[in-house]
């Protein structure tokens, strides 16, 4: 019998329901039947504030580790409405398909901040012998922030095993979480190419715009106190009407709640008044306050004229700030956006030396060192934060897995880590605004990012912050291409850290041979990655390695150093971005493993040749031999296949010469 009401689905969905053996109101239940906890998820935050209510899923079971909803309509046409760029999300999709509501109230329910994952379930049929179910793994509140599972039944909800089994299929591997990374860094930079378009065509400078990004997201957040109490919402578009009034322009109001915002959340007067120096930027122009054409870019969110501040707010509040939570965890926000902004600004960014590190790095480096939720881990060179959120998000998962995600344990020993565990020094003033934004953005692990030079610190901040790792990347400009930074930073490390610098390789080969005989003398070189040459394009083309130590151990001579070629590491980067050419997601991962276990890693003899791109020998106290090619011993003894291939080329020019000769009798 064909269907014909929603209702009809519903029985459907209560008749599966039993026959796993599950019973309403202890393991399911039905619309508003919920825990007050879901409820109020259901109602998001101020990302979604403004929009239609549309009601609440159909069915919701709340007995497992993650929440379970379940939106279902009646006919089969009714499953879910895509195109080419993936699910749709305007309001007639959200409330006329299962796919799309039951994906809204996911992402809501994540947006709220009380849940981290929601499976998603939706369900559309014309019958009972003609129903389709779709299972999703939803991981944020961003667009894309959803896994299609296989899973095409409800039985994986029959018991606390079958949910488990199904949960570990269902949540991303370390090759996924690599390509969402990698997709959310071209989106990303798609964005700020726009954006960058967009404010030089209101006159914006360089300089100025990324401090605008920060800032006006900093303003789109919840005011919220140390208890937790919201104090009022985040700025949203429609709050800036580009009046003239005096403290009521749209920058004054941005910068206002910034303010407002850093000191409810505890933010020490003096890191407050430093980042607020930069944020006035935005209120400093009046002009930028009065209304005028909208850009084509931003038009279709803007009805009539407005602001330039408002076309900015707009065009970062629908398309980055909404992202947010759907981008790859190890993504830096600030520095993206940063480095796009800096092409645009060359002299300065190769003034003060910045060239920031690409997430997947900075993600590969924090695993080699082994970054845990014990970890201690400082960066003398912040920049952007971009280490710091990559370690932060290595600790988080660390402590999700030890303590089981959301448990009590876990939440303590999360927001102790973001409180005490992580160590930054930055001395550029725009830089240090950028990071400190950028930790609070990601969960707020700003509290010990200090502004200033890390060679002029008081020593009491390193001895009580004992650090056990250190990741760098220094300024290309400074001394010895910035190798004093890691030989510094060793210095005030516990016997037995670890640290990784990404630099100039020059540096390992005679360009900094008094540090780095110095280093020598205190510490031990343990590896040494070579990186690809265009890792830096476009910001720079340079070689660089990684280098990797073991602190207050002088090094010892008669010990050998792991040498690993990665210059092919499976990407293509140009001017016009980044492009995979050959499984660079496993390469990263396998990586990992070649450092680990050397010549005996298990990993695909297809993408790698070990005794081509791994090397385990000893470097000379002179300081400049610390790179791969180094020690790369090319093998002249000739083989077979040599023989062959001098003797077919010895025969065709025997023949040539033959040829040559008979034609010059003929002549």
């Amino acid at each position: 019998m064909d269907w014909k009401l929603e209702t009809d689905v519903n029985d459907w969905v209560k008749g599966q329901f039993d026959r796993i053996g599950l019973i309403k109101h202890k393991d399911y239940n039905e619309e508003s039947a919920m825990s007050d906890y879901l409820k109020d998820a259901l109602k998001g935050s101020a990302k979604t504030k403004n929009k239609t209510n549309f009601g609440k899923p159909d069915f919701h079971v709340e007995k497992y580790k993650v929440p379970v909803i379940i939106e279902d309509k009646v006919r089969l046409s009714k499953l879910v409405a895509e195109t080419k760029d993936g699910v749709k999300f305007d309001d007639k999709s959200i409330s006329a398909y299962a796919t799309n509501g039951a994906l809204h109230y996911a992402r809501r329910m994540i947006d709220s901040e009380k849940y981290e994952e929601v499976i998603a379930i939706s369900i559309a049929g014309d019958s009972a012998e003609n129903v389709a179910i779709r299972v999703y793994y939803v991981f944020g509140s961003a667009f894309n922030a959803h896994k299609l599972t296989e899973t095409k039944t409800l039985d994986f909800l029959e018991n606390e095993n079958s949910f488990e089994e199904f949960y570990k299929e269902a949540t991303l591997s370390e090759e996924e979480k690599h390509e969402i990374l990698i997709t959310s860094q071209s989106i990303l930079q798609t964005y700020a190419k726009k954006l960058n378009k967009l404010m030089h065509n209101h006159n914006v400078t360089a300089p100025q715009r990324v401090l605008y990004v920060s800032g006006m997201l900093l303003a789109m957040q919840d005011i919220v106190s140390k208890e937790r109490e919201r104090l009022d919402f985040g700025l949203i578009p429609d709050d800036l009407k580009g009046l003239q009034t005096k403290n009521n322009r749209d920058g004054e109001k941005i910068v206002n709640h910034i303010s407002n915002f850093l000191e409810a959340r505890g933010i020490d007067s003096t890191k407050r008044n430093l980042m607020l120096a930069s944020f006035k930027e935005i209120s400093k122009d009046s002009q930028r306050d009065e209304v005028t054409d909208n850009d084509k870019e931003i038009a279709k969110f803007i009805n009539g004229k407005s602001s330039v501040n408002k076309q900015i707010f707009t065009f970062i509040y629908e398309y980055i700030f909404k992202s947010i939570d759907g981008l790859g965890g190890h993504i830096d926000i600030m520095g993206e956006m940063y480095s796009e902004f800096l092409k645009y600004a060359l002299g300065d960014g190769k003034e003060i030396g910045i060239v920031l590190t690409p997430p997947y790095v900075t993600k590969m480096m924090a695993q080699i060192l082994g970054v845990d939720m014990n970890s201690k881990v400082m960066d003398l060179a912040t920049g952007s934060a971009g280490f710091l959120i990559s370690a932060m998000e290595l600790m988080i998962e660390d402590a999700n897995k030890q303590f089981g995600r959301d448990t009590t344990q876990a939440k303590e020993k999360i927001a102790s880590l973001k409180m005490n565990n992580l160590l930054g020094i930055e001395l550029n003033a725009e830089m240090y605004t950028l990071a400190t934004t950028n930790m609070i953005l990601r969960g707020d692990g700003s509290s010990r990012i200090e502004k200033g030079s890390a060679f002029n610190r008081p020593e009491k901040l390193f001895t009580d912050f004992k650090a056990n790792r250190i990741l760098l990347n220094p300024p290309f400009s400074f001394d010895e291409n910035g190798l004093p930074f890691i030989s510094f930073g060793l210095d005030k490390m516990r016997k037995g850290g670890l640290g990784a610098i990404i630099i100039q390789d020059s540096a390992g080969s005679g360009k900094a041979v008094k540090t780095a005989k110095s280093i020598l003398s205190k510490h031990t070189l343990l590896a040494s990655i070579k990186m690809p040459v265009d890792l830096f394009v476009p910001m720079a083309g340079v070689q660089t390695s990684i280098y990797i130590f073991e602190a207050h151990k002088p090094h010892d001579y008669e010990q050998t150093v792991k040498f690993i070629d990665f210059r092919r590491d499976g990407y293509k980067r140009a001017k016009r971005g980044i492009s995979e050419v050959d499984n660079p997601g496993q390469r990263y991962q396998d990586i990992l493993k070649i450092y680990k276990a050397g010549e005996r890693a298990k990993i695909s003899s297809e993408l790698w040749d070990l005794k081509q791109i791994y090397i385990e020998d000893f470097i000379s106290e002179s300081g400049k031999d610390w790179n791969f090619e180094q020690h790369q011993v090319i093998d002249t003894k000739p083989t077979l296949d040599d023989f062959k291939k001098s003797v077919s080329e010895y025969l065709s020019w025997e023949v040539s010469q033959m040829l040559s000769e008979k034609k010059s009798k003929k002549d």
